[in-house]
């Protein structure tokens, strides 16, 4: 399985799944989650809707897909990260739960390409240096699986890019 990161946008990368940075409700907020339901367009709405319906809100820590509407992708797997506040070990292994069970729904659905958002390090404030090691460690889980051939972690600010780009060096 090949890591790497990028410096862009996730709504323009072309791969199977883009994993957004939900909020429980699944219903499109700020950030990366407004972003990819205005590109994705009414379709991820309404799949979030019908998952809203059967099961209710999405917890922390847990993810859920759907297809990926108008953007290049063919799915999006919502996950929703922790507000950091205290902090605190409980919050490092919620924000590890957002990786694995999207790593665990991509494996499902035979994703080949999934691009990571920095989850949690914008409005809920997660430190981004503990943030990319969190997550870095919980992908390096899945190197044995066969199906997921190369996950890209997709920066939207510098700073981010720079710590991933660092910690895939060593």
């Amino acid at each position: 399985m090949k890591i790497r990161v990028i410096q862009s946008d996730i709504t323009t990368i072309k791969a199977d799944a883009i994993v957004n940075a939900a909020n429980s409700s699944l219903l499109g907020g700020s950030g990366v989650d407004g972003a990819i339901h205005r590109k994705g367009g009414s379709e991820i709405l309404k799949a979030c809707q019908d998952i809203r319906n059967k099961q209710g809100k999405c917890n922390v820590g847990e993810a859920v897909i759907t297809r990926a509407g108008k953007l290049d992708a063919r799915y999006v797997i919502h996950t929703v990260g922790p507000f950091w506040n205290q902090g605190g070990i409980e919050k490092e292994k919620l924000l590890s739960n957002c990786y694995k069970n999207a790593m665990n729904l991509a494996i499902e659905n035979n994703v080949r390409s999934i691009a990571f958002p920095n989850i949690s390090t914008g409005i809920y404030k997660f430190p981004k240096a503990l943030a990319s090691q969190i997550a870095l460690q919980s992908i390096n889980g899945f190197k044995e699986q066969k199906i997921v051939e190369e996950v890209i972690f997709v920066c939207f600010d510098r700073e981010n890019f720079e710590l991933y780009s660092k910690l895939l060096k060593q």
